[in-house]
């Protein structure tokens, strides 16, 4: 009996290649993504650390003005860290059960 339905091996070159660009685009997004996140808790954290460190702004930066916002970032950098931490390990522990609830139904 014939395979009709057997997969060409040019079919399933192509659905590789087509895989392969699909995930080549997935990861420049996510890549792009992530270069704006970046740039808007730079953009954030310079904001309110100039709002709390600089109350007279001049042509230059006094030292307590540099020591002010090097703690101010310094704290930003870390409260993001812990909360992107603690919020991937909770997307984690819900994505694995979550996988567990559907082994079991």
């Amino acid at each position: 009996m014939p395979d009709f339905f057997k997969t060409s091996p040019r079919a399933q070159d192509f659905a590789q290649d087509t895989n392969e660009r699909k995930e080549a685009v997935m990861n420049s997004i996510r890549s792009e993504l992530a270069l704006l996140n970046v740039q808007d808790l730079i953009n954030k954290a310079s904001d309110k650390c100039f709002a709390k460190c600089i109350v007279k702004p001049g042509t230059s930066l006094s030292s307590s003005d540099e020591a002010c916002l090097s703690r101010c970032l310094d704290r930003y950098m870390e409260a993001f860290t812990l909360v992107s931490r603690t919020y991937t390990a909770r997307i984690s522990r819900e994505s694995s059960q979550m996988r567990e609830a559907a082994g079991q139904i």
